[in-house]
């Protein structure tokens, strides 16, 4: 095994995602509830005391709801930037302090076999991150929760063999859609999340930039105003215009809002079919 990733869940009812090496097992944000996040590990193989930390992009309800009731019932450190851990301490609850670990927003860190760092990305957070795995020469690359995205994101993520990347909205839907207008307002902003468009836009500048053989999967899908078939074929349609094709210059996958994801292993590129870590 070289790295795994598994996705427990993702969307705005919460977010919750593995990624494992030889060394390591990590969970990326935890916005389920902790009995919702032990049942999707289950599923997969991974007991809850096998986690090697937690760690936060930001302090939203969606990416910390189980995050302190699985770190004080199976002492799990949780690592988060210093303005992330002020906002979102009141919501977790207690936690041991030899469990609070803290990150600098840019810098590089390990845990155990993992080299991660963070990046800045745009969102109505306080401090929010996205974070790249390295092991050898592999990369994954989580970007969700962006409002625009930057130049300094598409550095960061463009080498990734493995990229989770937000398509949370058709546009159309949402404007024609039942949510209040702040809402739509939020969402549509700078601070908000990507459509489908802008994903498709992203995958274009980076296969422009760097066209190797890469996996995506479409993250943090809207129950309300986007659907995974509609989001698949937005983004295709918008390579097929630059003449790129799924299943020869990218391989694209989507996220299931309320249940796992598919096993992906990310050394052959290809999907994991064994079920289990």
């Amino acid at each position: 095994m070289e790295l795994l990733f598994c996705s427990i869940a993702s969307g705005s009812s919460g977010n919750c995602y593995l990624i494992a090496s030889a060394n390591a097992k990590i969970l990326l944000d935890a916005g389920l509830s902790g009995k919702k996040i032990i049942q999707g590990l289950n599923t997969i193989g991974v007991e809850p005391q096998d986690i090697t930390a937690i760690l936060i992009t930001h302090e939203h309800i969606d990416h910390v709801k189980g995050a302190g009731i699985i770190s004080r019932k199976h002492d799990i450190p949780i690592y988060a930037n210093a303005k992330t851990w002020e906002n979102m301490a009141q919501g977790i609850g207690k936690i041991q302090d030899h469990n609070k670990k803290y990150f600098i927003t840019g810098e590089s860190f390990y845990i155990n076999d993992l080299l991660i760092k963070s990046f800045s990305i745009p969102h109505d957070a306080i401090d929010p991150v996205g974070f790249s795995f390295y092991k050898d020469d592999l990369q994954a690359s989580i970007a969700t929760d962006i409002g625009n995205m930057t130049e300094e994101i598409l550095n960061e993520i463009i080498s990734a063999d493995f990229l989770v990347l937000e398509a949370n909205h058709d546009i159309d839907m949402l404007k024609m859609g039942r949510y209040p207008w702040y809402l739509k307002q939020r969402i549509l902003s700078s601070q908000g999340h990507l459509s489908n468009i802008d994903a498709g836009k992203t995958l274009i500048s980076i296969l422009q930039r760097n066209n190797k053989e890469r996996q995506v999967l479409l993250a943090h899908l809207s129950h309300e105003n986007n659907f995974p078939e509609m989001a698949y074929q937005t983004i295709k349609n918008i390579l097929e215009e630059e003449k790129y094709y799924i299943g020869k210059d990218i391989y694209i996958h989507t996220a299931f809002r309320e249940k796992n994801s598919e096993i992906y292993n990310i050394i052959r590129k290809e999907r994991c079919y064994d079920g289990s870590l």
